[in-house]
Protein backbone atom coordinates (compact mmCIF):
# COMPACT_ATOMS: atom_id res chain seq x y z
CA UNK A 1 0.00 0.00 0.00
CA UNK A 2 1.32 3.44 -0.89
CA UNK A 3 2.28 5.96 1.77
CA UNK A 4 0.28 9.07 2.59
CA UNK A 5 1.88 12.31 1.28
CA UNK A 6 1.10 14.38 4.39
CA UNK A 7 2.65 17.81 4.00
CA UNK A 8 4.60 16.84 0.85
CA UNK A 9 4.39 19.46 -1.90
CA UNK A 10 7.09 18.09 -4.22
CA UNK A 11 6.02 15.80 -7.05
CA UNK A 12 9.37 14.00 -7.36
CA UNK A 13 9.31 13.07 -3.66
CA UNK A 14 5.77 11.69 -4.02
CA UNK A 15 6.47 9.66 -7.15
CA UNK A 16 9.93 8.38 -6.17
CA UNK A 17 8.93 7.73 -2.55
CA UNK A 18 5.90 5.57 -3.43
CA UNK A 19 3.36 8.00 -2.01
CA UNK A 20 -0.27 8.28 -3.14
CA UNK A 21 -0.70 10.73 -6.02
CA UNK A 22 -4.07 11.84 -7.39
CA UNK A 23 -3.39 12.43 -11.08
CA UNK A 24 -3.95 16.10 -11.97
CA UNK A 25 -1.93 15.95 -15.19
CA UNK A 26 -4.94 15.90 -17.52
CA UNK A 27 -5.97 19.28 -16.10
CA UNK A 28 -2.36 20.47 -16.34
CA UNK A 29 -2.10 19.29 -19.95
CA UNK A 30 -5.27 21.11 -20.99
CA UNK A 31 -4.06 24.24 -19.21
CA UNK A 32 -0.60 24.44 -20.79
CA UNK A 33 -1.50 23.58 -24.36
CA UNK A 34 -1.17 27.22 -25.27
CA UNK A 35 0.59 30.27 -23.89
CA UNK A 36 -1.37 32.07 -21.21
CA UNK A 37 -1.46 34.02 -17.97
CA UNK A 38 -3.55 32.23 -15.35
CA UNK A 39 -4.72 32.99 -11.83
CA UNK A 40 -6.18 30.53 -9.30
CA UNK A 41 -7.57 31.20 -5.84
CA UNK A 42 -8.02 28.29 -3.42
CA UNK A 43 -7.98 28.01 0.41
CA UNK A 44 -4.82 27.09 2.28
CA UNK A 45 -3.56 23.50 2.21
CA UNK A 46 -5.60 22.65 -0.86
CA UNK A 47 -2.74 21.40 -3.04
CA UNK A 48 -1.86 24.60 -4.90
CA UNK A 49 1.88 24.22 -4.26
CA UNK A 50 1.90 20.60 -5.44
CA UNK A 51 0.10 21.57 -8.64
CA UNK A 52 2.66 24.30 -9.30
CA UNK A 53 5.46 21.79 -8.73
CA UNK A 54 3.74 19.44 -11.19
CA UNK A 55 3.73 22.22 -13.80
CA UNK A 56 7.42 22.87 -13.09
CA UNK A 57 8.35 19.21 -13.67
CA UNK A 58 6.35 19.10 -16.92
CA UNK A 59 7.97 22.25 -18.36
CA UNK A 60 11.42 21.06 -17.29
CA UNK A 61 10.74 17.79 -19.15
CA UNK A 62 11.24 15.36 -16.28
CA UNK A 63 9.33 12.73 -18.22
CA UNK A 64 10.15 9.73 -16.02
CA UNK A 65 8.14 11.19 -13.14
CA UNK A 66 4.98 10.93 -15.22
CA UNK A 67 5.00 7.23 -16.13
CA UNK A 68 1.48 5.88 -15.83
CA UNK A 69 -0.03 9.36 -15.63
CA UNK A 70 -2.35 10.96 -18.18
CA UNK A 71 0.21 13.34 -19.68
CA UNK A 72 3.02 10.81 -20.20
CA UNK A 73 2.37 9.97 -23.86
CA UNK A 74 0.82 13.30 -24.85
CA UNK A 75 3.26 16.09 -23.99
CA UNK A 76 6.23 16.99 -26.19
CA UNK A 77 9.09 16.12 -23.87
CA UNK A 78 11.77 17.31 -26.28
CA UNK A 79 11.22 21.01 -25.56
CA UNK A 80 12.54 22.14 -22.19
CA UNK A 81 11.56 25.54 -20.82
CA UNK A 82 13.36 27.67 -18.22
CA UNK A 83 11.12 27.83 -15.13
CA UNK A 84 11.19 30.73 -12.72
CA UNK A 85 9.37 29.73 -9.54
CA UNK A 86 8.61 32.23 -6.79
CA UNK A 87 6.96 31.36 -3.47
CA UNK A 88 5.82 33.84 -0.83
CA UNK A 89 4.36 31.13 1.39
CA UNK A 90 6.82 30.60 4.21
CA UNK A 91 7.12 32.69 7.35
CA UNK A 92 5.37 35.90 8.28
CA UNK A 93 6.35 39.17 6.59
CA UNK A 94 5.57 42.26 8.64
CA UNK A 95 7.80 44.96 7.10
CA UNK A 96 8.78 46.13 3.61
CA UNK A 97 12.41 45.50 4.48
CA UNK A 98 11.64 41.87 5.28
CA UNK A 99 9.58 41.59 2.09
CA UNK A 100 12.53 42.80 0.01
CA UNK A 101 14.84 40.33 1.76
CA UNK A 102 12.39 37.50 1.05
CA UNK A 103 12.12 38.46 -2.63
CA UNK A 104 15.89 38.69 -2.97
CA UNK A 105 16.35 35.31 -1.30
CA UNK A 106 13.76 33.73 -3.60
CA UNK A 107 15.37 35.28 -6.67
CA UNK A 108 18.80 34.06 -5.54
CA UNK A 109 17.41 30.51 -5.50
CA UNK A 110 16.11 31.08 -9.04
CA UNK A 111 19.51 32.39 -10.16
CA UNK A 112 21.17 29.25 -8.86
CA UNK A 113 18.60 26.95 -10.49
CA UNK A 114 18.90 28.69 -13.87
CA UNK A 115 22.65 29.32 -13.75
CA UNK A 116 22.16 33.07 -14.15
CA UNK A 117 23.39 36.04 -12.12
CA UNK A 118 21.57 39.33 -11.53
CA UNK A 119 23.53 42.57 -11.62
CA UNK A 120 20.94 44.50 -9.61
CA UNK A 121 20.03 43.98 -5.95
CA UNK A 122 16.63 45.60 -6.49
CA UNK A 123 13.99 42.80 -6.59
CA UNK A 124 12.10 44.23 -9.55
CA UNK A 125 15.23 44.80 -11.63
CA UNK A 126 16.57 41.35 -10.75
CA UNK A 127 13.24 39.76 -11.68
CA UNK A 128 13.39 41.51 -15.04
CA UNK A 129 16.99 40.39 -15.60
CA UNK A 130 16.15 36.78 -14.77
CA UNK A 131 13.28 36.65 -17.25
CA UNK A 132 15.28 38.14 -20.09
CA UNK A 133 18.54 36.31 -19.43
CA UNK A 134 16.81 32.95 -18.95
CA UNK A 135 15.03 33.32 -22.27
CA UNK A 136 18.27 34.24 -24.02
CA UNK A 137 20.36 31.50 -22.38
CA UNK A 138 17.92 28.65 -23.07
CA UNK A 139 16.57 30.04 -26.33
CA UNK A 140 13.04 29.48 -25.09
CA UNK A 141 10.36 31.63 -23.56
CA UNK A 142 10.17 31.56 -19.77
CA UNK A 143 7.59 29.87 -17.53
CA UNK A 144 6.77 31.84 -14.36
CA UNK A 145 5.09 30.09 -11.41
CA UNK A 146 4.13 32.22 -8.40
CA UNK A 147 2.84 30.54 -5.24
CA UNK A 148 0.94 32.32 -2.41
CA UNK A 149 1.26 35.66 -4.19
CA UNK A 150 -0.92 37.39 -1.59
CA UNK A 151 0.58 36.14 1.69
CA UNK A 152 2.54 39.33 2.56
CA UNK A 153 -0.75 41.23 2.31
CA UNK A 154 -2.82 38.67 4.24
CA UNK A 155 -0.17 38.58 6.99
CA UNK A 156 -1.10 42.20 7.65
CA UNK A 157 -4.78 42.26 6.71
CA UNK A 158 -5.86 43.77 10.04
CA UNK A 159 -3.14 46.46 9.85
CA UNK A 160 -4.31 48.44 6.86
CA UNK A 161 -1.37 50.78 6.45
CA UNK A 162 1.17 47.95 6.43
CA UNK A 163 -1.10 45.90 4.16
CA UNK A 164 -1.24 48.83 1.70
CA UNK A 165 2.55 49.04 1.68
CA UNK A 166 2.77 45.31 0.96
CA UNK A 167 0.17 45.56 -1.79
CA UNK A 168 1.91 48.46 -3.51
CA UNK A 169 5.31 46.76 -3.31
CA UNK A 170 3.94 43.50 -4.72
CA UNK A 171 2.07 45.41 -7.43
CA UNK A 172 5.36 46.92 -8.66
CA UNK A 173 7.01 43.50 -8.55
CA UNK A 174 4.26 41.75 -10.53
CA UNK A 175 4.18 44.58 -13.09
CA UNK A 176 7.54 43.26 -14.33
CA UNK A 177 5.67 40.30 -15.86
CA UNK A 178 3.54 42.49 -18.14
CA UNK A 179 6.54 44.52 -19.26
CA UNK A 180 8.37 41.36 -20.35
CA UNK A 181 5.60 39.57 -22.20
CA UNK A 182 7.84 38.99 -25.24
CA UNK A 183 10.04 36.67 -23.16
CA UNK A 184 7.26 34.70 -21.45
CA UNK A 185 5.50 31.49 -22.52
CA UNK A 186 3.27 30.76 -19.51
CA UNK A 187 2.38 32.32 -16.15
CA UNK A 188 0.49 30.68 -13.29
CA UNK A 189 -0.26 32.62 -10.09
CA UNK A 190 -1.92 31.13 -7.01
CA UNK A 191 -3.09 32.45 -3.68
CA UNK A 192 -5.85 32.28 -1.11
CA UNK A 193 -7.49 35.61 -1.90
CA UNK A 194 -8.65 37.32 -5.07
CA UNK A 195 -7.41 40.85 -4.67
CA UNK A 196 -8.85 43.27 -7.18
CA UNK A 197 -7.01 43.22 -10.51
CA UNK A 198 -7.32 46.97 -10.59
CA UNK A 199 -5.29 47.41 -7.41
CA UNK A 200 -2.78 44.56 -7.58
CA UNK A 201 -2.61 43.27 -11.14
CA UNK A 202 -3.38 46.48 -13.00
CA UNK A 203 -0.51 45.76 -15.36
CA UNK A 204 -1.68 42.19 -16.03
CA UNK A 205 -4.88 42.97 -17.89
CA UNK A 206 -4.57 39.65 -19.73
CA UNK A 207 -4.71 37.56 -16.54
CA UNK A 208 -7.20 34.70 -16.92
CA UNK A 209 -8.92 33.98 -13.59
CA UNK A 210 -9.85 30.27 -13.55
CA UNK A 211 -11.01 30.18 -9.92
CA UNK A 212 -14.64 29.56 -10.96
CA UNK A 213 -14.02 27.96 -14.33
CA UNK A 214 -15.85 24.62 -14.46
CA UNK A 215 -13.03 23.09 -16.56
CA UNK A 216 -10.64 23.56 -13.63
CA UNK A 217 -13.02 22.94 -10.71
CA UNK A 218 -11.00 19.95 -9.47
CA UNK A 219 -7.55 21.36 -10.21
CA UNK A 220 -6.90 21.13 -6.44
CA UNK A 221 -8.48 18.84 -3.87
CA UNK A 222 -9.79 15.27 -4.00
CA UNK A 223 -13.13 14.28 -5.53
CA UNK A 224 -15.34 11.63 -3.97
CA UNK A 225 -14.45 9.38 -6.89
CA UNK A 226 -10.77 9.78 -5.94
CA UNK A 227 -11.62 8.45 -2.48
CA UNK A 228 -13.46 5.46 -3.98
CA UNK A 229 -10.62 4.61 -6.37
CA UNK A 230 -7.19 6.05 -5.50
CA UNK A 231 -7.78 5.71 -1.74
CA UNK A 232 -9.90 2.56 -1.90
CA UNK A 233 -7.45 0.41 0.07
CA UNK A 234 -6.79 3.13 2.63
CA UNK A 235 -10.51 3.66 3.35
CA UNK A 236 -11.75 0.10 3.75
CA UNK A 237 -14.60 -0.09 6.24
CA UNK A 238 -15.22 3.67 6.32
CA UNK A 239 -18.77 5.04 6.15
CA UNK A 240 -18.38 6.98 2.89
CA UNK A 241 -21.54 9.03 3.44
CA UNK A 242 -20.30 10.13 6.84
CA UNK A 243 -16.87 11.16 5.52
CA UNK A 244 -18.62 13.09 2.75
CA UNK A 245 -20.75 14.94 5.31
CA UNK A 246 -17.72 15.75 7.45
CA UNK A 247 -15.17 16.83 4.83
CA UNK A 248 -16.64 17.15 1.32
CA UNK A 249 -18.54 20.14 -0.05
CA UNK A 250 -16.13 22.62 -1.64
CA UNK A 251 -17.74 23.59 -4.92
CA UNK A 252 -16.13 25.49 -7.79
CA UNK A 253 -18.91 24.83 -10.33
CA UNK A 254 -17.75 21.29 -11.14
CA UNK A 255 -17.44 18.17 -8.96
CA UNK A 256 -17.30 18.94 -5.26
CA UNK A 257 -13.92 18.37 -3.62
CA UNK A 258 -12.36 17.52 -0.28
CA UNK A 259 -9.45 19.37 1.24
CA UNK A 260 -6.59 16.83 0.85
CA UNK A 261 -5.16 17.60 4.29
CA UNK A 262 -8.38 16.43 5.97
CA UNK A 263 -8.45 13.12 4.12
CA UNK A 264 -4.78 12.32 4.64
CA UNK A 265 -4.95 13.05 8.38
CA UNK A 266 -8.27 11.21 8.73
CA UNK A 267 -6.65 8.05 7.32
CA UNK A 268 -3.43 8.55 9.27
CA UNK A 269 -5.33 8.95 12.56
CA UNK A 270 -7.23 5.67 12.11
CA UNK A 271 -10.48 7.19 10.86
CA UNK A 272 -10.97 9.58 13.76
CA UNK A 273 -13.28 12.44 12.80
CA UNK A 274 -11.68 15.70 13.83
CA UNK A 275 -11.14 19.26 12.62
CA UNK A 276 -7.78 18.61 10.95
CA UNK A 277 -7.78 21.40 8.38
CA UNK A 278 -9.30 24.00 10.69
CA UNK A 279 -6.58 23.41 13.30
CA UNK A 280 -3.82 24.34 10.83
CA UNK A 281 -4.93 27.97 10.68
CA UNK A 282 -5.78 30.82 13.00
CA UNK A 283 -8.81 32.74 11.67
CA UNK A 284 -8.60 35.41 14.38
CA UNK A 285 -9.05 38.02 11.63
CA UNK A 286 -12.69 36.89 11.42
CA UNK A 287 -13.35 38.12 14.94
CA UNK A 288 -11.81 41.50 14.14
CA UNK A 289 -14.05 41.81 11.08
CA UNK A 290 -17.18 40.64 12.92
CA UNK A 291 -16.61 43.36 15.50
CA UNK A 292 -16.60 46.04 12.82
CA UNK A 293 -19.33 44.66 10.55
CA UNK A 294 -21.80 43.19 13.11
CA UNK A 295 -23.15 40.37 10.95
CA UNK A 296 -26.20 38.36 11.95
CA UNK A 297 -24.40 35.02 12.12
CA UNK A 298 -27.15 32.79 10.65
CA UNK A 299 -27.24 34.95 7.51
CA UNK A 300 -23.81 33.61 6.61
CA UNK A 301 -25.30 30.16 6.09
CA UNK A 302 -27.59 31.08 3.18
CA UNK A 303 -25.98 34.22 1.83
CA UNK A 304 -26.51 35.28 -1.78
CA UNK A 305 -23.56 37.31 -3.04
CA UNK A 306 -23.16 39.11 -6.33
CA UNK A 307 -20.22 38.30 -8.55
CA UNK A 308 -19.00 41.82 -7.82
CA UNK A 309 -18.88 41.17 -4.05
CA UNK A 310 -16.80 38.02 -4.49
CA UNK A 311 -14.43 39.67 -6.96
CA UNK A 312 -14.10 43.12 -5.40
CA UNK A 313 -11.63 42.52 -2.62
CA UNK A 314 -9.01 44.97 -1.50
CA UNK A 315 -7.58 46.46 1.66
CA UNK A 316 -9.90 49.47 1.58
CA UNK A 317 -12.95 47.30 0.95
CA UNK A 318 -12.96 43.88 2.55
CA UNK A 319 -16.31 42.10 2.48
CA UNK A 320 -16.48 39.52 5.26
CA UNK A 321 -18.48 37.14 3.07
CA UNK A 322 -15.88 37.32 0.28
CA UNK A 323 -13.09 36.63 2.77
CA UNK A 324 -14.99 33.69 4.29
CA UNK A 325 -15.48 32.22 0.82
CA UNK A 326 -11.91 32.71 -0.30
CA UNK A 327 -10.57 31.31 2.97
CA UNK A 328 -12.67 28.14 2.69
CA UNK A 329 -15.16 28.82 5.48
CA UNK A 330 -18.00 29.25 2.99
CA UNK A 331 -18.52 27.60 -0.37
CA UNK A 332 -20.70 28.24 -3.40
CA UNK A 333 -23.70 25.94 -3.63
CA UNK A 334 -25.51 27.50 -6.57
CA UNK A 335 -24.82 29.88 -9.44
CA UNK A 336 -27.77 32.15 -10.18
CA UNK A 337 -28.05 34.02 -13.49
CA UNK A 338 -30.74 36.60 -14.21
CA UNK A 339 -31.18 39.98 -15.87
CA UNK A 340 -29.26 41.63 -13.03
CA UNK A 341 -26.14 39.52 -13.58
CA UNK A 342 -24.56 36.56 -11.79
CA UNK A 343 -25.07 35.79 -8.11
CA UNK A 344 -23.81 32.92 -5.96
CA UNK A 345 -25.54 31.21 -3.06
CA UNK A 346 -23.05 30.49 -0.27
CA UNK A 347 -23.17 27.99 2.59
CA UNK A 348 -20.82 26.40 5.10
CA UNK A 349 -19.28 23.47 3.17
CA UNK A 350 -19.30 20.62 5.69
CA UNK A 351 -19.57 19.47 9.29
CA UNK A 352 -15.93 20.20 10.13
CA UNK A 353 -16.29 23.87 9.23
CA UNK A 354 -19.76 24.19 10.76
CA UNK A 355 -18.61 22.90 14.14
CA UNK A 356 -15.33 24.82 14.16
CA UNK A 357 -16.65 28.10 12.81
CA UNK A 358 -19.56 28.16 15.21
CA UNK A 359 -17.32 27.43 18.17
CA UNK A 360 -15.37 30.50 17.09
CA UNK A 361 -18.62 32.48 16.85
CA UNK A 362 -19.61 31.38 20.37
CA UNK A 363 -16.31 32.66 21.72
CA UNK A 364 -16.90 35.96 19.97
CA UNK A 365 -20.55 36.38 20.96
CA UNK A 366 -20.36 35.18 24.57
CA UNK A 367 -16.69 34.82 25.66
CA UNK A 368 -17.83 31.52 27.21
CA UNK A 369 -14.61 29.65 26.54
CA UNK A 370 -14.74 27.59 29.76
CA UNK A 371 -18.52 27.10 30.13
CA UNK A 372 -19.09 26.43 26.43
CA UNK A 373 -18.64 22.64 26.53
CA UNK A 374 -20.98 22.32 29.52
CA UNK A 375 -23.71 24.24 27.68
CA UNK A 376 -23.15 22.26 24.47
CA UNK A 377 -23.51 18.92 26.27
CA UNK A 378 -26.64 20.10 28.09
CA UNK A 379 -28.30 21.39 24.92
CA UNK A 380 -27.58 18.15 23.06
CA UNK A 381 -28.90 16.06 25.95
CA UNK A 382 -32.15 18.05 26.15
CA UNK A 383 -32.77 17.86 22.40
CA UNK A 384 -32.03 14.14 22.24
CA UNK A 385 -34.51 13.55 25.05
CA UNK A 386 -36.93 16.13 23.60
CA UNK A 387 -36.89 17.75 27.05
CA UNK A 388 -37.86 21.23 25.95
CA UNK A 389 -38.58 22.49 29.45
CA UNK A 390 -35.06 21.47 30.32
CA UNK A 391 -33.83 23.23 27.18
CA UNK A 392 -35.38 26.46 28.46
CA UNK A 393 -33.42 26.16 31.71
CA UNK A 394 -30.19 25.48 29.82
CA UNK A 395 -30.66 28.48 27.52
CA UNK A 396 -31.60 30.74 30.43
CA UNK A 397 -28.46 29.67 32.30
CA UNK A 398 -26.40 30.14 29.14
CA UNK A 399 -27.50 33.74 28.61
CA UNK A 400 -27.26 34.52 32.32
CA UNK A 401 -23.60 33.47 32.32
CA UNK A 402 -22.57 35.83 29.51
CA UNK A 403 -20.48 38.57 31.15
CA UNK A 404 -22.48 41.78 31.51
CA UNK A 405 -19.61 43.86 30.16
CA UNK A 406 -18.95 41.53 27.25
CA UNK A 407 -20.32 44.09 24.81
CA UNK A 408 -19.86 47.27 26.82
CA UNK A 409 -19.00 49.19 23.66
CA UNK A 410 -21.41 47.36 21.41
CA UNK A 411 -25.16 47.52 20.79
CA UNK A 412 -25.44 43.85 19.85
CA UNK A 413 -27.57 43.08 22.90
CA UNK A 414 -30.19 45.49 21.63
CA UNK A 415 -30.91 43.42 18.54
CA UNK A 416 -32.95 40.27 18.09
CA UNK A 417 -30.21 38.99 15.80
CA UNK A 418 -27.72 38.74 18.64
CA UNK A 419 -29.84 36.24 20.59
CA UNK A 420 -30.66 34.28 17.45
CA UNK A 421 -26.96 34.20 16.57
CA UNK A 422 -26.04 32.74 19.97
CA UNK A 423 -28.68 29.98 19.77
CA UNK A 424 -27.78 29.24 16.15
CA UNK A 425 -24.05 29.01 16.90
CA UNK A 426 -24.58 26.65 19.83
CA UNK A 427 -26.87 24.35 17.83
CA UNK A 428 -24.51 24.30 14.82
CA UNK A 429 -21.46 23.73 17.03
CA UNK A 430 -22.86 20.41 18.30
CA UNK A 431 -23.26 19.09 14.77
CA UNK A 432 -26.99 19.54 14.22
CA UNK A 433 -28.27 19.96 10.69
CA UNK A 434 -29.25 23.63 10.72
CA UNK A 435 -31.37 25.62 8.27
CA UNK A 436 -31.30 29.27 9.33
CA UNK A 437 -33.90 31.62 7.84
CA UNK A 438 -35.67 28.57 6.37
CA UNK A 439 -38.22 29.55 3.70
CA UNK A 440 -41.77 28.19 3.45
CA UNK A 441 -44.61 29.20 1.14
CA UNK A 442 -46.03 31.42 3.90
CA UNK A 443 -42.92 33.10 5.18
CA UNK A 444 -39.46 32.73 6.61
CA UNK A 445 -38.81 31.06 9.95
CA UNK A 446 -35.80 32.04 12.07
CA UNK A 447 -34.25 28.62 12.49
CA UNK A 448 -34.88 24.89 12.19
CA UNK A 449 -32.63 22.18 13.60
CA UNK A 450 -32.73 18.50 12.69
CA UNK A 451 -31.62 15.73 15.03
CA UNK A 452 -32.24 12.15 13.94
CA UNK A 453 -36.05 11.73 13.57
CA UNK A 454 -36.83 15.05 15.25
CA UNK A 455 -37.01 18.57 13.90
CA UNK A 456 -37.11 21.69 16.08
CA UNK A 457 -38.55 24.90 14.63
CA UNK A 458 -37.47 28.11 16.40
CA UNK A 459 -38.81 31.65 16.24
CA UNK A 460 -37.18 34.51 18.17
CA UNK A 461 -38.71 37.83 19.23
CA UNK A 462 -37.41 40.82 21.15
CA UNK A 463 -39.94 42.19 23.66
CA UNK A 464 -40.15 43.79 27.08
CA UNK A 465 -42.76 41.35 28.35
CA UNK A 466 -43.88 37.88 27.36
CA UNK A 467 -46.52 38.02 24.63
CA UNK A 468 -46.54 34.55 23.11
CA UNK A 469 -46.15 36.05 19.65
CA UNK A 470 -43.14 33.91 18.73
CA UNK A 471 -44.94 30.58 19.01
CA UNK A 472 -48.11 32.10 17.59
CA UNK A 473 -46.23 33.12 14.43
CA UNK A 474 -44.88 29.60 13.88
CA UNK A 475 -48.41 28.18 14.15
CA UNK A 476 -50.12 30.84 12.05
CA UNK A 477 -47.51 30.68 9.29
CA UNK A 478 -47.51 26.86 9.48
CA UNK A 479 -43.71 26.78 9.33
CA UNK A 480 -43.76 23.19 10.48
CA UNK A 481 -45.69 21.77 7.51
CA UNK A 482 -42.63 21.22 5.33
CA UNK A 483 -41.26 18.80 7.96
CA UNK A 484 -44.17 16.36 8.06
CA UNK A 485 -41.89 13.51 7.01
CA UNK A 486 -40.18 13.71 10.39
CA UNK A 487 -41.37 11.49 13.22
CA UNK A 488 -41.57 14.36 15.71
CA UNK A 489 -41.94 18.11 15.12
CA UNK A 490 -41.42 20.60 17.93
CA UNK A 491 -42.28 24.30 17.73
CA UNK A 492 -40.34 26.63 20.05
CA UNK A 493 -41.07 30.32 20.47
CA UNK A 494 -38.58 32.36 22.50
CA UNK A 495 -38.84 36.01 23.53
CA UNK A 496 -35.82 37.97 24.78
CA UNK A 497 -35.61 41.21 26.77
CA UNK A 498 -33.15 44.00 25.92
CA UNK A 499 -33.11 45.11 29.53
CA UNK A 500 -32.69 41.69 31.15
CA UNK A 501 -30.58 40.30 28.31
CA UNK A 502 -32.24 36.95 28.73
CA UNK A 503 -35.35 34.91 28.04
CA UNK A 504 -38.62 36.39 29.29
CA UNK A 505 -41.01 34.26 27.27
CA UNK A 506 -40.63 30.60 26.26
CA UNK A 507 -43.34 28.35 24.84
CA UNK A 508 -43.23 25.10 22.95
CA UNK A 509 -45.63 22.69 21.33
CA UNK A 510 -45.32 19.28 19.74
CA UNK A 511 -47.21 18.99 16.48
Amino acid sequence: MKYLPIGIQTLSKIIEGNFVYVDKTEIAYNLIQKAGYYFLSRPRRFGKSLFLDTLKEIFECNKELFKGLYIYDKWDWKVKYPVLRISMGSGVIKTIDKLNRRLNSTLKDAEKALGISCQSSDPEECFKELIQKASEKYNQKVVILIDEYDKPILDNITYKEVARQMRDAMKDFYAVIKDNDAYIRFVFITGVSKFSKMNLFSGLNNLNDITLDEKYATICGYTHDDLLTVFKKHLRGVDMEKIKKWYNGYYYLGDKVYNPFDILLFIDKNFEYSNYWWETGNPSFLIDMLKTQNYYIPELENFVASKEILNTFDIERIELVALLWQSGYLTITEKIEDVFGIEYKLEIPNKEISISLNNLFINYLTTQTTEKLKHQKSILKMLRNADLNGLKDVLFSLFASIPYNNFTNSKLYEYEGYYGSVVYSYLASIGLDIIPEDITNLGRMDLSAKLEDNVFVFEFKLAEKATGKALKQIKEKKYWEKYQDFKNIYLIGIEFSREKRNIIGYEWKKV
